[in-house]
């Protein structure tokens, strides 16, 4: 109880920093306006998104069994990104919840080659995983900078690899609430997901059906990521670092982890944002940013803490 009451009273702190910093004077006759449509969902937004992708990591760990990948490890949102171009090519005028479910289709496809591909790597080595994943995201990321390049659609691709709030309007994030959503299902089939981490055939054996539910966790990814990458941009680290400090703290089991880890990323997103708005006054740092060098500061330490090294499921 002392630890969700002191989650809950730093996300309130967080909460209230969120909603009154901003270059906008609240005082203003427009004060209240610019509350509702910018303030609130911007707030919403990052708890909503680091939520989705804390998440998200923990259930991409567990269906590849390795502590040190995350959905950004995969080619997840390099493939998201790849599905945006393309419907941005073919049908520029499609809707967004169109776009998003592109996005969906091509999140999960890209994943599930990450999945074929890791069938193939030894396992002995927990860091070796990761590294392949950052080899096979950057050869997406490469081919859909090229595509970018070539259509001259950089400046959108930018915009999608920022991982900032600062467009974010009542109107604009609303898909993120998926998320929400998608949470509820996950706590629902936790059980199942867990049993990934013991692998295919201990997993069958214990009656699970492995395909299903490894199908299941990735379509939940993959709409996640495509749901963020379309409304903020990517993110990194938050699916690989949340998931880690929470499981350190709390142990391993994921019905009990699962709301705090939601708590501990949307906290942890938002505070990113909030520093993002005052380093620089009155200009702004994308959350993205500040996230990636606390994160890489954060996952070196995970790694060489005494006696505390991300462990491998199994």
């Amino acid at each position: 109880m002392r630890g969700w009451t002191a989650a809950g009273l730093a996300l309130g702190v967080l909460v209230a920093a969120s909603l009154g910093i901003g270059a906008g004077d609240l005082s203003g006759a427009d004060g209240g306006q610019l509350f509702l449509a910018s303030r609130m969902p911007r707030t919403a937004a990052a708890l909503l998104a680091g939520a989705g992708l804390a998440l998200a990591g923990a259930v991409v760990q567990m269906a590849v069994q390795n502590r040190l990948v995350e959905p950004g490890l995969t080619g997840t949102p390099e493939s998201a990104m790849a599905g945006l171009l393309a419907v941005t090519l073919i049908a520029p005028g499609t809707p967004l919840l169109g776009k998003m479910i592109v996005a969906s289709v091509a999140a999960l496809a890209g994943t599930a080659g990450f999945l074929l591909l890791a069938r193939h790597i030894p396992r002995e080595d927990p860091i070796l995983l990761p590294l392949v994943g950052l080899v096979y995201g950057g050869i997406l990321g490469s081919a859909v900078t090229w595509i970018g390049w070539t259509t001259d659609l950089m400046q959108l691709l930018s915009s999608w690899q920022l991982g900032e709030f600062s467009g974010i309007l009542q109107g604009r994030y609303e898909l993120l609430w998926l998320i929400a959503g998608l949470a509820a299902l996950l706590y629902a089939i936790a059980d199942r997901i867990t049993m990934l981490s013991l692998g295919e055939d201990r997993a069958r054996s214990l009656g699970l059906d492995y395909r299903g539910t490894l199908l299941s966790g990735l379509v939940v990814v993959a709409v996640i990521v495509a749901a963020v990458v379309v409304t903020v941009g990517v993110l990194p680290f938050v699916g690989l670092i949340v998931p880690n400090l929470v499981s350190r703290w709390r142990g391993d089991n994921l019905r009990a982890n699962l709301p705090m880890i939601a708590a501990a990323g949307g906290g942890a997103v938002l505070a990113s944002d909030v520093l993002g708005r005052v380093i620089r006054w009155p200009y702004e740092i994308p959350a993205g940013t500040i996230f990636a060098v606390a994160g890489a500061v954060l996952f070196l330490w995970l790694l060489y803490a005494p006696g505390k090294a991300p462990r491998r499921h199994g």
